[in-house]
C-alpha cells in the first residue's frame, strides 16, 4: 500500500467520516472482535480504509496508536475470521504511529458476515443488516423487477391500446408523433417496451407507469396503489377501500384528487369569515403519495402502496424497509428505483434531487401542524401525517420530533435553529422561552441535535445542529 503521512493528513481534511473512510484513537488497543466486525461492515458498504490512531472528531489530531504491534499475526487472524484478505500497513506520523486497515469490497451478489451476522454501519454504530437491504444485495446482477416483461408477443396497435400514450407525450410536453412506429420508437428508447421478432413485450415499468388499466398486466396489478377510508379515528370502522387502475403516471393526479376528496374539512376563522379547509394540504399529500410510490420495493408479494384516511390524520405507507435511516430523511436522497424516479421526475411528479420530504416538513410547519411522524415497520416504511392540533395538546414526543425535523431542515436551508426559529415554528410568543427551551434541552439529552461549538456561549442566541452534522 505504502500510505504516506501526507496521506494521512489528507483523509484527517476529508469534511466527515464516510462508507470508506473510518477513524479511531484506539491509543492502547482495540478489540479484536470489534475490528472484525468494522472490516466486516467497511467490506459491505463498498470497502475502504479503518484508520487507528486518528481522533474521530474534527480536526482528527493523530493521536498514535500502540494497537496490534505484529500486523503480520493480526492479517493471519482477519483471513481466519472473515474470510476475506485485509492488507494492514504500520505509518509512522510525525504525530504517532497510525495503523491503516485497507478494506476490499464484497463481491457483486455478496455479502459478509461475522459470527452470524451482516453488519452495516448506521452513523457510530454497528448494526445487522436489515432482511430488505440483504435481499438487495443478493439480486445484484439478477434482472430488475421493474425490467421484467409484464405482456410479451403484442403488436403496435395492442400497444396503444394498454398504454396511455398520449399522456407519456403530454406530460414530457412532446408533439404525439404522427404515426405508431413513431411513439413505438419512442416508448423502446426509454426502456418501456421491447422489440421482439414477432411483435413486441410490454415492460413492468411501462406498465405500472402508462397502463389504461392495470388488471391488464396481472404481476403489475399487484402494485395497484390502495385508499382506505375510516370512519373516525381507528380501523373499526370503514367507509370505503379501493384500489387505483390507472398507471402510477396516469393515474397520479385522479389518485391525488381522490385521496383529497375523501379528506375531513376542516372550519377556520379568516378576516372574521368561516372557511372549510382540508385536514392536510395537498403538496403534503402530493410528495408523500410520489414518494410511496417511486420507493417501494416491488419485490415485495401481496403489499402494494397504501393511503389510510382517518377523520384525524392519514398514514402513507409502502412495501420494504427504507435504505436511508429514517432520521435522515430531510436531508438524505437514495433511490430503490432509479429509473422509475428519473421518468417520474420527467413527467414533473417528483423532484430530481430531493425525496421531497424536506417539503412536507416545511409545509407542516408553515401551517403549524404536528411533526410527521415516520416509522418503519415489518417489511413496511409508513409516514403518519396529523391535522392541525394546538401546541398545548401536543404530547412530548410530538414537540421533540417537531424540535428535531425543525433543526434538520433549518441545517438543509443552511441555516440553523435557535430558540427563537423553534417558537417560531410553533407560533409561540417570548414568554413561551423557557418551555421551548425544555424542549431543546430533551432533543439535546436523546441524542438527536447537539449545541453548535461555534455559537455564542449564551443560552438566548444559542444555535444547535443535527447530532450527525
Amino acid at each position: 500500500m505504502n500510505i504516506s503521512p501526507a496521506q494521512i493528513d489528507i483523509w484527517r481534511s476529508s469534511p466527515s467520516e464516510h462508507q470508506r473512510l473510518e477513524f479511531k484513537e484506539a491509543k492502547t488497543q482495540f478489540d479484536n472482535k470489534k475490528l472484525f466486525k468494522y472490516c466486516t461492515a467497511i467490506a459491505n458498504e463498498g470497502g475502504g480504509h479503518l484508520v487507528l490512531g486518528v481522533a474521530d472528531k474534527p480536526p482528527r489530531p493523530v493521536v498514535g496508536s500502540k494497537a496490534f504491534d505484529d500486523l503480520v499475526e493480526m492479517a493471519s487472524k482477519l483471513f481466519a475470521a472473515l474470510g476475506f484478505r485485509v492488507d494492514i500497513e504500520e505509518v509512522m506520523h510525525p504525530d504517532g504511529r497510525v495503523v491503516v486497515f485497507q478494506i476490499p469490497a464484497r463481491p457483486k451478489g455478496t455479502a459478509y458476515a461475522y459470527d452470524g451476522v451482516y453488519w452495516m454501519r448506521i452513523g457510530q454504530e454497528l448494526k445487522p443488516m436489515s432482511e430488505d437491504q440483504l435481499r438487495k444485495i443478493f439480486a445484484e446482477g439478477q434482472p430488475n423487477w421493474l425490467d421484467e416483461v409484464a405482456m410479451d408477443v403484442v403488436s403496435g396497435q395492442d400497444i396503444i391500446q394498454k398504454l396511455d400514450t398520449q399522456t407519456y407525450f403530454d406530460l414530457l410536453n412532446l408533439p404525439y408523433p404522427s404515426d405508431q412506429s413513431g411513439v413505438l420508437e419512442r416508448l423502446e428508447s426509454e426502456k418501456l417496451i421491447e422489440a421482439k421478432d414477432h411483435g413486441f413485450s410490454i415492460l413492468r415499468i411501462g406498465a405500472i407507469l402508462l397502463a389504461k388499466n392495470l388488471r391488464d398486466f396481472d404481476e403489475v396489478w399487484r402494485k395497484a396503489p390502495r385508499v382506505v377510508v375510516y370512519a373516525g379515528d381507528s380501523k373499526l370502522e370503514t367507509k370505503s377501500d379501493i384500489t387505483g387502475e390507472k398507471g402510477y403516471a396516469t393515474g397520479f393526479q385522479g389518485l391525488v384528487r381522490y385521496i383529497m376528496g375523501q379528506l375531513p374539512q376542516n372550519e377556520i376563522i379568516e378576516d372574521a369569515l368561516r372557511k372549510e379547509s382540508k385536514l392536510i394540504p395537498e403538496v403534503i399529500i402530493r410528495e408523500l403519495i410520489a414518494n410511496a410510490l417511486i420507493h417501494q420495493d416491488f419485490t415485495e408479494s401481496g403489499t402494494s402502496p397504501l393511503a389510510e384516511i382517518y377523520i384525524n390524520r392519514v398514514e402513507i405507507s409502502n412495501p420494504g424497509e427504507p435504505i436511508v435511516p429514517v432520521d435522515r430523511f430531510i436531508d438524505g436522497y437514495q433511490s430503490r428505483n432509479e429509473r422509475l424516479a428519473d421518468l417520474m421526475r420527467r413527467f414533473g411528479i417528483c423532484e430530481e434531487k430531493s425525496s421531497g420530504i424536506d417539503r412536507v416538513v416545511q409545509a407542516a410547519e408553515m401551517l403549524q401542524l404536528p411533526a410527521p411522524d415516520f416509522q418503519v415497520g415489518f417489511k413496511r416504511t409508513a409516514v403518519i401525517i396529523f391535522g392541525p392540533r394546538p401546541f398545548k395538546r401536543m404530547d412530548r414526543n410530538d414537540r421533540v420530533r417537531a424540535a428535531y425535523q425543525h433543526c434538520v431542515l433549518q441545517w438543509v436551508l443552511r441555516k440553523q435553529m435557535t430558540n427563537q426559529s423553534l417558537r417560531e415554528r410553533f407560533a409561540l410568543s417570548e414568554s413561551s422561552s423557557n418551555t421551548i427551551s425544555q424542549i431543546i434541552n430533551t432533543a439535546v439529552e436523546q441524542n438527536l441535535i447537539k449545541l453548535d461549538p461555534t455559537a455564542p456561549n449564551s443560552r438566548k442566541y444559542a444555535r444547535y445542529l443535527p447530532i450527525w452534522a
